[in-house]
């Protein structure tokens, strides 16, 4: 370290040193992860949350740090680290999660028949054309009855992933690594570097993308860029960013009618034509993913918030029509307040992708990564707790060897917590902002008042 001709350290001297402190100690954290995951079996749930708590909790306090004193983050180190975290992850491989066989399959059946859809993975499981390798991973899929449920954008990266290396979990892990450093990249150009971090270096983020590579941050990549393409008018490269991001998953159609709400009508159309082109060659062949998406939103329940609770007085539609109403409405007052704003060019991802979860049936930790992006924007107390608090849905009875629980049925005490930190969480924002606002201050974030849009 340098020092000034009067002895004193360099601006930001200290500030650099304090991250590469909490950096230095994320990164044990995460290289026991990788030693654990390496290991046969799965961690042991305990040390699995000690490390959570490890890696996720000196984040929070670096945040504060710098908030309260004001100081620029040091962008290259945060960067630095958060490559390093995600080495780990691309290192340490999957765990307690087996959805990468079907990543793998689907590019495997993309590449040698020119689609993924149509035919289950149990249709293959006596063929002797199949090679023992991909074999292996048909013995893993979940739901092999069923036939992919995975859009195109998203068997585009599979496909590529079987390009790199056939079969090969890694080269999807780095495929999906090097788009979410993208995306840490775009939100640099929409929120303060300290916000930047907390995502950059939230365990969950990492856990999902690097370790386990989800790819539903594909889809949040592109809507990402979509939006910073909006805020400059170039609508034309934004309605197909939108098209792509629609096309890896349905959550984006979530945003889309926000991101285009100034838009003109062709640039609608040209949003449709990528969505339509991305399909019709699928289509023409035989199938899409639509079918297994209808089987999982009619069937599927795990780790529910409202919808459990009201499922338990209403039938399973009921509930889901009366939930369906009342996110329709919430959507349409931000919607309405989002097109008369003319101060955020944001629109609140994290409002609409939070109440949307809140509804759901099905909660997995790697539908927060839609979520997480837009609290980096307007950073709260609830969504970063969520962050944390939604890997509790990984306390199953599969992953305690407890054979009184269903597979993934989750003991009572698990979701309790989990949501309950987050009521606890969402009840110390509201406190805090009515103080705050009472007072002239910002709210718990420091940025969450403004749209942290940069120009």
């Amino acid at each position: 370290m340098t020092s000034t001709a009067n002895g004193h350290d360099p601006p930001g001297a200290k500030a650099r040193w304090i991250v590469n402190a909490v950096g230095f100690w994320c990164a044990l954290g995460y290289a026991c992860l990788t030693f654990l995951a390496k290991q046969p079996g799965e961690p042991d749930l305990p040390v699995f949350f000690i490390l959570v708590a490890w890696t996720g909790l000196p984040v929070f306090g670096l945040y504060h740090y710098f908030k309260s004193r004001g100081e620029p983050f040091p962008v290259g180190r945060m960067f630095f680290w958060a490559v390093v975290f995600r080495i780990c992850g691309l290192i340490g491989g999957p765990f307690f999660e087996d959805d990468f066989n079907r990543y793998l399959w689907d590019g495997y059946r993309f590449a040698t028949s020119g689609t993924p859809y149509g035919a289950a993975p149990e249709a293959f499981f006596a063929d002797p054309g199949v090679p023992a390798s991909f074999q292996r991973l048909l013995d893993g899929i979940n739901n092999p009855e069923l036939p992919t449920i995975y859009a195109p954008t998203t068997q585009a990266v599979f496909l590529l992933g079987y390009w790199l290396q056939p079969g090969s979990v890694a080269a999807l892990q780095l495929i999906l690594i090097l788009v979410d450093l993208v995306t840490i990249a775009l939100l640099l150009r929409m929120a303060p570097a300290r916000g930047v971090m907390l995502y950059a270096w939230c365990p969950l983020v990492i856990k999902e993308i690097a370790f386990t590579a989800h790819p539903d941050g594909v889809g949040v990549c592109l809507l990402l860029g979509a939006i910073l393409l909006a805020r400059d008018r170039r609508w034309r490269y934004a309605s197909v960013c939108l098209g792509m991001a629609a096309g890896a998953k349905i959550f984006a159609l979530v945003l889309v009618p926000l991101v285009l709400a100034r838009a003109r009508s062709r640039h609608w159309i040209l949003f449709g034509a990528i969505l339509a082109a991305l399909y019709t060659p699928f289509i023409i062949r035989g199938g899409t993913e639509l079918a297994s998406l209808l089987v999982f939103a009619r069937e599927w329940q795990f780790n529910s918030a409202v919808f459990g609770l009201l499922a338990t007085v209403l039938r399973p539609f009921d509930a889901k029509l009366v939930l369906g109403l009342m996110y329709f409405v919430f959507w349409a007052i931000h919607a309405i307040k989002f097109v008369r704003s003319s101060t955020h060019p944001v629109p609140r991802g994290d409002w609409l992708y939070g109440a949307l979860l809140v509804i759901s049936p099905v909660i997995n930790p790697w539908y927060l990564l839609w979520l997480l992006p837009f609290a980096a924007i307007f950073p709260s107390a609830w969504a970063w707790t969520a962050s944390a608090s939604v890997l509790l849905s990984y306390v199953t009875g599969l992953n305690l060897n407890d054979y009184g629980l269903q597979p993934y049925q989750q003991p009572a005490w698990a979701r309790l917590l989990e949501f309950g930190l987050i009521l606890l969480a969402l009840v110390y924002d509201l406190s805090r902002r009515r103080l705050l606002s009472l007072g002239g201050g910002n709210d718990l974030g420091g940025d969450a008042g403004t749209s942290c849009i940069k120009t």
